[in-house]
């Protein structure tokens, strides 16, 4: 029985020791296959790791560009809002300054209008005072045409009143230049007249007859003028409103050759021009 017993121990030893062998590699196979698998895990944590790695990396560069791009516009931003508030204050100062421009250009026609409109009332001022001064010129002149021809002919021209001192009103012998009492008397009368007035020139023009030379007859017209302007320098004109010329024969009133009209020839006549009037318009 107990050998029996033994035999079957000894031939389940071996099989015992087979089946445990057989476990073994298999649990080796299980453990391997497991450390295998957690290898393959950890290998695709690992890459997945990576990967996330690389895609933070990947973000962080984008961010860093974007940060950096962001950086360039936020400088540009600020260079432009400096030009832009230059750019202001310029356009502010130069605006200020057109207005300042412009304020003194409205002065300036203000100025301008109000010299125009001082100068305006100052002209027509003028122009009455002067139109008033001719209108007193010419009533001054009408008077004395009025008073002179109450001694002598008198007439207007356009240089002013002349008078004719020849013929009936003053005569001259033949071939002389001196006054006869008669023609101191006129002349005393003429020069009372022309001592009520004022603002004149008295020009003394002598004249001849046709008979001798011309050179003989111009000297002989500026003598009879001169005698006539010496004797109303006497009677109390002044000297300076006085002029004389003489004519000699070239001037004759009368052109004839009879007695009467070389009578009326031998003359002085006497130009009387009121300064305050403009003559021969």
């Amino acid at each position: 029985m107990t050998s029996l017993n033994l035999s079957e121990e000894t031939r389940e030893t071996p099989a015992r020791a087979n089946r445990m062998t057989a476990v073994l590699a298999l649990l080796f196979f299980v453990l391997l296959g497991g450390l295998g698998f957690l290898a393959w895990q950890i290998r695709q944590q690992t890459l997945a790791v990576e990967r996330e790695m690389a895609a933070l990396a990947r973000k962080v560069d984008d961010a860093t560009a974007l940060a950096s791009r962001a950086l360039d516009r936020a400088g540009a931003s600020e260079t432009a809002a400096l030009v832009a508030a230059e750019g202001r204050q310029q356009a502010e100062a130069e605006t200020a300054d057109a207005r300042k421009e412009t304020e003194v250009a409205r002065q300036d026609a203000t100025t301008a209008r109000e010299e125009a409109t001082t100068a305006t009332e100052a002209a027509d001022r003028a122009k009455a005072e002067a139109e008033a001064i001719r209108k007193k010129a010419e009533a001054e002149v009408n008077r004395l045409e009025a008073a002179l021809g109450q001694v002598a002919e008198t007439h207007r021209t356009a240089l002013g009143l002349v008078m004719n001192l020849g013929s009936d009103h003053l005569k001259f012998e033949f071939d002389k230049a001196d006054l006869r009492p008669e023609d101191r008397e006129l002349l005393s009368r003429i020069a009372g007249i022309l001592m009520t007035s004022h603002d004149y020139t008295v020009s003394v023009n002598g004249h001849t007859d046709d008979v001798g030379t011309d050179a003989y007859n111009q000297k002989l017209s500026e003598r009879r003028a001169e005698a006539v302007r010496d004797y109303l320098v006497k009677a109390g004109l002044s000297a300076d409103i006085l002029s004389v010329q003489g004519h000699g024969k070239a001037m004759p009133l009368v052109r004839a050759s009879t007695d009467a009209a070389r009578a009326k020839n031998r003359r002085v006549e006497l130009g009387i021009v009121n300064t305050q009037i403009k003559y021969g318009r």
